[in-house]
């Protein structure tokens, strides 16, 4: 990295306002040649809007456009959309998924980039009538997949992918582009286990040698540590703090961003456990199969006792995920599953619903939310459909009609308790961060009030201080509603510091339970043992 030379990057005094709703107030940032800048901060501290403005994305011309000035190679530049972005050399990994599902990993990493060759027919009509050069596609995603060190099928079809393929194949699309010379990545590891965000930041590490420099967002403190050159914290739309990374620690990030200490939760494997572990089993899973593309679930067998959390790891693809979406009847399964002594039908999700069982999926965006609807919507629409909650009986009940108040009501507390991030209970689902996202989702499984909740991937893509609320939410739920409590997760760390036991399930079957007080090293034994 030569600093000599004009910055690569330089954001001059950035400010940028919603409907009067001031999110960026004068925001500087600076980006050289191979570096490797950790933008951080807590869910609508502005880290994505800020990209966004880089990046050219529609939805800031339309609000208005931004203050301040954007410099490239130490030229002015204004990108008026992502493709004048892309055509000067910034590449984007957004945090939600921008991928044709119908289409193969290939096609999408070279969407639009295709290289073809020509035949009789286009030698006579011209070039549009150019075929497809399928070979040189495929070498060109090969050696993009290559880049990032994991195995990624290329002629899988998007929409049967596991989100982690997915999240690689975004990758794999920007680092394609030859002229790249700046790359966004916002949480790339959010819906990646361990093994597989470690190889990403290997490959972040081989970018940045090759003179690419790199933004990465995240809320994985540690990674900003072993990645970065330097660390950037936003809070409340102002940079708070710009640092090389040697110069600071995860402690000190986190006060920076959130303006206090936060806690770590404490481990639950304590005396609640040793008191839950004479309980009786209220779910007992029976020779689990489940064919979700993607995932391995072979042969599960697994007790599930009252009251508890129990976590179910692994790594990706082993089949962790399988099995909520299993036994909530959103992928074809076999097998059986008994709920306080009653058979639950699989393959119907609405038998699990009427059994009071509740599922925030891993897949916000796809499975959890009304995007174009209100939090109010979102929120109390699932119980009012199958519970006939917040409704109004007129005409000895031959008419019902939305109960308003009690809908406001049930939206406003979880907003309190959940620390939504919302200019209030009428904002629609698509104007929050994906962490405030993730926080409806969690809101919207605790307004059934349901007897059993699964949870896949709770905190993905939710900041340090929301994190620890949300597990706490989770607990508490757990503890004063007598809930039985699910939590699927690839981060073992979430798991030992929440749940009763931990669940390892590798090579589609359950490998081991363990308490969660086990060691890192002992549950890392389990993950590995059966690994296919």
């Amino acid at each position: 990295m030569n600093n000599g030379n004009a910055p690569l990057l330089e954001m001059r005094n950035i400010k940028k306002d919603f409907f009067g709703n001031q999110v960026l107030t004068d925001i500087n940032l600076t980006v050289h040649e191979g570096e490797v800048v950790g933008l951080v901060g807590e869910n609508g501290a502005g880290k994505s809007t800020l990209m966004r403005i880089l990046f050219g994305a529609d939805m800031i011309r339309e609000t208005g456009g931004y203050g301040g000035e954007v410099l490239l190679n130490g030229q002015k530049v204004q990108f008026n959309s992502p493709f004048d972005a892309i055509e000067a050399g910034i590449g984007m990994v957004h945090q939600e998924f921008s991928l044709i599902p119908g289409f193969s990993t290939t096609e999408n990493i070279l969407l639009n980039r295709e290289p073809v060759k020509k035949n009789l027919v286009s030698e006579v009509f011209g070039d549009r009538m150019n075929t497809l050069n399928r070979t040189m596609m495929d070498e060109r995603a090969a050696n993009a997949i290559e880049m990032m060190g994991v195995k990624v099928d290329r002629k899988m079809i998007i929409s049967d992918m596991p989100v982690g393929h997915k999240q690689f194949t975004e990758i794999a699309r920007e680092l394609s582009k030859e002229q790249l010379k700046l790359l966004i990545l916002d949480e790339p590891t959010a819906v990646l286990t361990e093994k597989e965000a470690d190889a990403l930041l290997e490959s972040i590490r081989g970018m940045a040698k090759r003179g690419i420099a790199i933004i990465f967002i995240t809320h994985r403190l540690q990674e900003i540590m072993a990645v970065c050159d330097k660390v950037v914290v936003m809070r409340d739309g102002y940079v708070v703090s710009e640092e090389a990374s040697s110069n600071t620690s995860t402690a000190i990030i986190t006060r920076q961003m959130v303006g206090r200490d936060v806690d770590q939760p404490a481990s639950a494997a304590s005396s609640d456990a040793e008191e839950k572990k004479d309980a009786p089993v209220i779910l007992s899973v029976k020779r689990l199969w489940v064919d979700m593309p993607g995932e391995t679930v072979r042969d599960v067998s697994l007790d599930v006792r009252e009251g508890e959390i129990l976590g179910i790891g692994g790594l990706a693809g082993q089949g962790k995920l399988g099995i909520p979406n299993g036994i909530m009847g959103l992928y074809p399964a076999g097998g059986t599953v008994v709920f306080e002594g009653k058979e639950i039908p699989l393959n119907s999700p609405r038998s699990c619903l009427d059994a009071s069982f509740a599922f925030v999926s891993e897949d916000r965006r796809g499975v959890g939310l009304l995007l174009d609807e209100s939090l109010e919507w979102n929120i109390a629409f699932p119980a009012m459909q199958i519970q006939n909650r917040f409704l109004k009986n007129y005409l000895g009940g031959l008419v019902k009609w939305r109960d308003e108040k009690a809908i406001k009501e049930v939206t406003d507390k979880y907003i309190s308790e959940l620390a939504i991030r919302c200019t209030s209970s009428k904002q629609k689902a698509k104007e929050l961060s994906g962490g405030n996202q993730q926080k409806v989702c969690l809101a919207k499984a605790f307004a059934l009030n349901p007897r059993m909740l699964f949870v896949s991937e709770p905190t993905r893509g939710i900041d340090v201080g929301a994190k620890a609320l949300v597990l706490e939410a989770l607990r508490r739920f757990n503890r004063e509603n007598g809930v039985t409590v699910v939590i699927v997760s690839s981060e073992l760390e979430e798991l030992r510091s929440s749940c009763d036991r931990i669940a390892i399930v590798s090579g589609g079957r359950v490998a081991g339970v363990l308490p969660a007080s086990s060691s890192v090293e002992e549950l890392g034994e389990l993950m590995l043992s059966q690994v296919i």
